[in-house]
């Protein structure tokens, strides 16, 4: 790479793994000419640092075409087959089954001491005004 490293870029060994689960250039269509592992680099960066696609540094390809590139994944289903498989390497390497056998959900619900505003005018019927009731 020909620029400085952001403490979010993928290190080697990680590329090493990634890099075979992204998809090849559609075939019919022009050579890709940018460098994937620098998409994924600006991907990372822009989802770790909060930034805007447009204030995406310079050093990293166009914010269009990283854009681009995580807009396709997204509706490719890319980044959930790269979620998967990552995810049953660490389950392998764990000593585990690849994929999970159950699940757990946990619901949580707070209660409050003193009611909510406007909790009791929600639950009390309305009344009708005393110039409306002809009284």
């Amino acid at each position: 790479m020909g620029r400085r490293r952001y403490p979010s870029d993928l290190t080697n060994e990680q590329w090493v793994i990634i890099e075979r689960l992204i998809p090849p250039a559609e075939p019919g269509g022009r050579h890709r000419s940018v460098n994937m592992r620098e998409v994924l680099n600006g991907i990372i960066y822009l989802l770790r640092t909060g930034c805007s696609w447009r204030q995406l540094p310079h050093d990293f390809p166009p914010w269009g075409t990283v854009h681009y590139y995580y807009r396709r994944f997204r509706l490719d289903g890319t980044w959930e087959h790269l979620h998967d498989r990552l995810r049953e390497r660490v389950r392998r390497e764990a000593g585990r089954k690849p994929t999970p056998s159950a699940g757990i959900i946990d619901s949580q619900s707070i209660k409050t001491a003193a009611p909510q505003k406007g909790a009791a005018a929600a639950t009390t019927r309305a009344k009708r005004s005393k110039a409306a009731s002809g009284i």
